[in-house]
């Protein structure tokens, strides 16, 4: 399960860039920076932020600079980061462990980790704003990005991301119907995966068949990328996955392998999958990147029996 070198490059040139974007933190407040900067540097594999360029690049045909979209793939990353760390409070779904190392809240307190994850959330926003004053005369260009953050926005708030873990929170310990599953996974999950790659194409000025493309490929993605982890969280190795398996289980949560079983959940991400193959089948060469991915993610749940 490795992924390529075109992944590497722009999962490299978020790395080396992460820091840089954050704002300036007054000393009398250096607490929160460690805190933010700790869960920040602590690994993972910045598929969210990665997907962002990834499809800035399949719009510009290659030939678009990547420091355009750079902000914009951080501020993903800032994002995806705050959820992790609320996600693992003891409130949530209580981890000690995330990527392998002491969750946020063990190192620096609940109250710090809170805060941390309050501070990366205004910063993505700071960050995508602060860019877009630079593109005030450029209309062309400011409209591209405010539609990139408005999708970011959309895909990780009321309407996405929080709406889901809401749904999530409600609904452990109960019997969930399949309906109530799909909504849960197509928000806490798949909007945001769909927001990161339709940041992309925005940036990137993506014709609507691109952009049409994408959502579906995003959507796929997303909800293949949830169920997977749901397997994992069944049969993964907490050595590989960096935190403990069973969790889902012992917590009630609503899961695929919970609502339909562990076959038929196999089966649905695999189809999913596909179909999210499908989506970039045109565009050849130029969608490795985000093959690459569907590749990896197909390889995590790969069966050997």
């Amino acid at each position: 399960m490795t992924l390529g070198n075109d992944f590497n490059r722009l999962k490299k040139l978020v790395d080396d860039h992460i820091l840089d974007y954050l704002p300036e933190i007054d000393p009398k407040s250096g607490t929160l920076y460690e805190a933010m900067k700790y869960s920040l540097l602590a690994g993972g594999k910045r598929f969210r932020p990665v997907l962002c360029l990834a499809a800035y690049e399949m719009a510009t045909a290659g030939k678009g600079d990547l420091v355009f979209a750079l902000p914009y793939a951080c501020a993903i990353e800032y994002i995806q980061t705050y959820s992790l760390i609320h996600d693992d409070l003891p409130a949530m779904d209580n981890d000690d462990y995330r990527r392998g190392k002491l969750t946020n809240h063990k190192v620096f307190g609940e109250d710090i980790a809170i805060l941390a994850g309050d501070g990366l959330l205004s910063a993505a926003y700071e960050v995508m704003a602060k860019d877009m004053l630079l593109y005030l005369d450029e209309q062309d260009m400011l409209k591209r990005k405010v539609k990139a953050c408005f999708e970011i926005a959309k895909g990780t708030g009321c309407r996405g991301m929080v709406a889901g873990q809401v749904a999530d929170v409600e609904n452990e310990g109960k019997n969930c119907s399949a309906d109530m599953l799909h909504f849960i996974d197509d928000n806490k999950t798949a909007a945001f995966i769909k927001s990161s790659v339709m940041c992309g194409f925005y940036l990137g000025g993506a014709d609507k068949i691109m952009k049409e493309n994408g959502r579906t490929f995003g959507e796929c993605l997303g909800v293949a990328f949830q169920i997977c982890d749901d397997i994992l969280d069944v049969v993964g190795d907490p050595k590989q996955r960096g935190k403990k398996t069973g969790g889902d289980a012992e917590l009630g949560k609503s899961t695929y392998p919970a609502v339909y079983g562990l076959d038929e959940s196999y089966r649905q991400a695999g189809e999913l999958l596909s179909k999210a193959r499908e989506s970039m089948i045109i565009y050849g060469e130029d969608a490795v990147v985000l093959n690459d991915i569907l590749s990896y993610v197909q390889g995590s749940i790969r069966r050997d029996d």
